[in-house]
């Protein structure tokens, strides 16, 4: 379910929005760093910044969402959104999952205007990420069965983990996760509580509980991904 098997055509067909959203994300930070516009100007005018927030410039509890600091923070947010992301937006639908996605981010970065200091400055997709988490975590809870034993597993692991290391952190916006964490669980409890509206919207969303088979998939492949998966995983924690 998180090894992904299919090839880059096959990956863009079968989960558009999560590629649309990553693809952004590149753009975003190419501009960032390449001699198009003037240094700093694009960070400058799309980061959430809590003072210029309460300004007037609501934007900026959206854009923060495609901004990142730095190569490796793109790298390892990305990683977590080719793992983490295709799975759920199969499972519940294109629209479903941008709405978690999108609410989930702006949750985040509404909880930072309110809690943190207006002189805060925050870039990044990891509230929105968190989110992801916290709306598997309502499927465990709510519609347990629509996950594997291992799947279910991981999902818990990975959560509590990152839940742990967003204290133990420097320089991580506690929270932007844990608010983004509530929003996705939120909004998992919100339209899936209910097993037969629920289970309708998974179905129209175009995936079914499956044994994944890892026959036939070159050692290669798996070591590949492997490593992604723990780079991801290491990334998203300890950055």
């Amino acid at each position: 379910m998180f090894i992904r098997t299919e090839s880059f055509k096959d990956f863009i067909r079968f989960y558009p929005i999560v590629t649309a959203i990553i693809a952004i994300n590149i753009v975003l930070y190419l501009l960032t760093i390449l001699p198009i516009l003037p240094s700093g100007s694009l960070m400058g005018a799309l980061a959430g910044i809590n003072f210029y927030i309460v300004q007037g410039e609501y934007w900026r509890l959206i854009t923060p969402i495609f901004m990142h600091n730095g190569f490796a923070h793109l790298l390892f947010n990305s990683f977590s959104l080719i793992l983490f992301g295709p799975a759920l937006e199969r499972m519940i639908g294109k629209a479903r999952f941008l709405m978690v996605y999108f609410i989930a981010g702006i949750g985040a970065n509404l909880a930072t205007l309110l809690l943190e200091p207006l002189t805060y400055m925050h870039v990044g997709a990891s509230g929105a990420i968190f989110g992801l988490f916290g709306y598997f975590t309502s499927i465990i809870v709510f519609r347990r069965e629509l996950l594997s034993a291992q799947n279910a597993q991981l999902v818990i692991t990975i959560t509590i983990i990152g839940v742990i290391m967003t204290f133990m952190q420097p320089y991580i916006n506690v929270t932007a996760h844990l608010f983004g964490l509530l929003a996705g669980f939120l909004i998992g409890a919100a339209t899936i509580k209910n097993k037969t509206s629920g289970f309708s919207s998974i179905k129209t969303g175009g995936w079914k509980p499956a044994r994944q088979s890892f026959k036939g998939i070159p050692l290669a492949t798996l070591l590949v991904w492997g490593g992604i998966v723990l780079l991801a995983i290491l990334g998203l924690l300890f950055r």
